[in-house]
């Protein structure tokens, strides 16, 4: 998918994750319950390098409803930046790695946003046919012992 098509789906994508939440989907057996959280922290960064004012102070996945609640009022302004963002080819930020293009993280974001969004329905479905979480399911018994 290209970088416009994960821009155009992000608002739907992040009403996904956040409505799976408050519905009270389980990520503690997931890679979700860590990366969620750290993406959602990346993402404010980066945005906040194009100047938007994102702050999160709460912890885990508690940042995705602290996120909605600053992304909500601000809709069109956060989505402006993002547009500025990915078309800006020269544009780079400071990261604990060096420098990177600001468009780069930006694109990596919305990729994850889209394949958590996706992950998070599939989850959202087996829940809804009853089917057994991942940990009780037999999936890595063998390695409980």
């Amino acid at each position: 998918m290209e970088a416009s098509a994960y821009y155009q789906q992000f608002e739907r994508n992040i009403d996904i994750i956040f409505d799976a939440l408050q519905v009270g989907l389980n990520l503690r057996t997931t890679a979700l319950a860590t990366s969620l959280p750290l993406e959602i922290y990346v993402l404010c960064e980066v945005l906040n390098q194009g100047g938007a004012e994102f702050r999160l102070t709460s912890e885990g996945v508690a940042r995705v409803a602290e996120f909605m609640e600053q992304f909500q009022p601000r809709k069109a302004e956060t989505q402006a930046i993002m547009a500025r963002l990915l078309q800006d080819q020269r544009a780079v930020m400071r990261t604990p790695e060096g420098r990177v293009l600001t468009k780069e993280m930006l694109i990596r974001r919305l990729e994850y946003f889209n394949e958590a969004a996706r992950q998070m329905n599939v989850m959202r479905t087996q829940q809804a046919l009853g089917s057994p979480d991942q940990h009780k399911s037999g999936i890595g018994a063998a390695l409980q012992k």
